[in-house]
């Protein structure tokens, strides 16, 4: 994700200092991996020092300044082009999981018991995703289905390496 236009997008709703972009950030996409307040600082700075933003003032209630940052009109239109800009797919073909089984395999370790522990480690979180999902508003239901969709993808993988695991020890036999 990118932290930035992330944040230049709250910014498309009105100025907010930096502790509101934190909160709202973590309200809406920061559930499971909160932003740091240093990296929120960070990131303004280098969306000022790029003019994606503006300081549109600055206040101090008897505390430290606040800053109440603003997004620019080049601010708005990089949004725009991000938000327009295909994800790349990943296909990944270079999983820690696959290279697992084949380690396994080639050192003579169970690749069964592999797949079967990493079976039920992913029924597991399927199962905390289901009940974040069932309590959750639509943004959270959205967020967990995405996860578990990739968890079924994965779930098929298994259940197929499992099935093949007598042709794969044959191909990677010294």
């Amino acid at each position: 994700m990118s932290i930035g236009h992330t944040l230049l997008g709250l910014l498309e709703s009105g100025p907010r200092h930096g502790y509101d972009l934190k909160r709202t950030f973590d309200e809406k996409f920061g559930q499971d991996r909160p932003l740091h307040y240093g990296q929120v600082y960070s990131t303004m700075s280098r969306l000022l020092k790029n003019g994606l933003v503006e300081v549109d003032g600055v206040e101090s209630e008897g505390g430290p300044e606040r800053k109440r940052y603003a997004i620019t009109d080049a601010g708005i239109t990089d949004v725009s082009r991000w938000l327009m800009q295909p994800e790349k797919p990943e296909p990944y073909l270079q999983s820690t999981l696959y290279t697992k089984v084949v380690l396994a395999l080639l050192t003579g370790r169970s690749a069964s018991d592999l797949l079967d522990s990493q079976r039920s480690e992913h029924l597991r979180m399927m199962r905390i995703l289901t009940d974040r999902k069932r309590k959750g508003d639509l943004a959270d239901q959205l967020i967990c289905d995405h996860a578990l969709f990739h968890l079924e993808a994965d779930l098929r993988w298994l259940e197929l390496t499992a099935a093949r695991l007598g042709q794969l020890a044959k191909v990677m036999a010294p």
